[in-house]
């Protein structure tokens, strides 16, 4: 898309209503400058009900082929359905001249998502993928400290999105089907693996152990997976429905000091109660000073070792600002499709992992 003047409007059209939909992708189109949410997707009348309370003036369509035919409306194509629709989804907005922003997992295999980036490439069209944990408040404070050199030479990451679900919720995302791409892999795994190669670089060699623990579950529901980087530093990922005590969500050993961050980012918290980024009684992904991460060598900081870092306030809105901005001036956009295809080359990696109970190495290119 050519560059365009500050006074641009970019006019979006969100396929999707769900959690991605709703509580993610909708509010924050909504508060960021030069976009407006013009057209919603979803064949839910509930959903529709809801996205009309919500936004007023936005337009409902039962399908995404309703987008198609008026494609020179819209200035971006935002996909929020399930994964199995991402592919088909993201290649028919392309075909149609429309930048397009899908939630992660991109696509179910790398080739897959090389495909639309080719695609993306040769149209001359922004494509990306909505990885907001880039900005969540812990990894930022993290990347700062490590900007700043605060740990010395970083030899080992750990990070975990744990939770404690014992019994099933249903849905796609729990089916076995390998077309569904569900699972917590390519669910939870998308951020973690997403957030390792953004702080330390590519990786080389994968092992993986992926389990489904609860009673009729069809998808792997506790998994882990530990990747050797080129840069060195080995990183250890966690993801799991079936912990019955949390750990830390980062603990980072380095040659001089440790970090380490309990509990989660509260900006997910916010949107599901209703909470808009703007809004001055919000405080938008602050947290108070009990939350904080410990910075220190020698002692563990459940009795009182390290000192107290002051934790970065989250910022999902700064992905859409980025996006607005790559529509406007040109600029790359803030997660690259590139970027989301060498994770999935983690992902597949560690799925065979797992199946053959061997370490993967995986080709980087140069």
């Amino acid at each position: 898309m050519d560059a365009m003047d500050d006074s641009s409007t970019f006019r979006v059209g969100l396929i999707g209503y769900g959690l991605a939909g709703s509580v993610f992708h909708a509010p924050l189109i909504a508060a960021t400058e030069g976009l407006v949410l013009d057209t919603v997707v979803t064949s839910s009348p509930e959903r529709q009900r809801q996205a009309r309370a919500e936004f007023p003036d936005v337009r409902l369509e039962d399908s995404a082929d309703g987008l198609w035919g008026r494609a020179g409306e819209l200035d971006l194509i935002v996909i929020a359905s399930p994964n199995r629709t991402h592919v088909p989804l993201a290649r028919t907005a392309l075909e149609a001249g429309l930048p397009t922003v899908v939630d992660k997992p991109l696509a179910a295999t790398a080739a897959d998502a090389e495909e639309l980036a080719a695609l993306a490439g040769a149209r001359g069209l922004l494509l990306s993928v909505f990885q907001n944990r880039r900005w969540d408040n812990d990894f930022r404070t993290l990347h700062k400290l490590l900007a700043e050199g605060a740990l010395g030479e970083v030899q080992r990451f750990e990070s975990r999105f744990e939770r404690w679900r014992p019994r099933l919720k249903g849905g796609w995302r729990e089916s076995g089907d390998p077309a569904e791409v569900g699972g917590l892999l390519y669910d939870l795994g998308s951020h973690l693996v997403d957030q390792a190669l953004t702080l330390f670089g590519p990786a080389e060699s994968v092992y993986a152990e992926v389990d489904v623990r609860r009673p009729g579950a069809q998808t792997d529901d506790d998994t882990f997976i530990a990747l050797t980087h080129t840069s060195g530093v080995r990183s250890h990922l966690w993801m799991s429905a079936t912990a019955a005590q949390l750990g830390p969500r980062f603990r980072v050993l380095g040659s001089q000091s440790g970090y380490v961050k309990y509990g989660l980012d509260p900006q997910e918290a916010a949107l599901r109660e209703g909470l808009r980024p703007g809004d001055p009684s919000a405080r938008w992904g602050t947290e108070p000073e009990s939350g904080w991460g410990r910075l220190g060598a020698g002692e563990s900081p459940l009795t009182g070792g390290g000192t107290p870092v002051p934790t970065l306030p989250g910022d999902y809105p700064a992905y859409y600002a980025a996006v607005a901005a790559a529509l406007r001036d040109g600029t790359p956009p803030p997660v690259t499709a590139a970027e989301a295809a060498a994770a999935l080359h983690v992902l597949e990696a560690a799925r065979v992992s797992a199946a053959e109970h061997r370490t993967v190495r995986i080709e980087v290119s140069a």
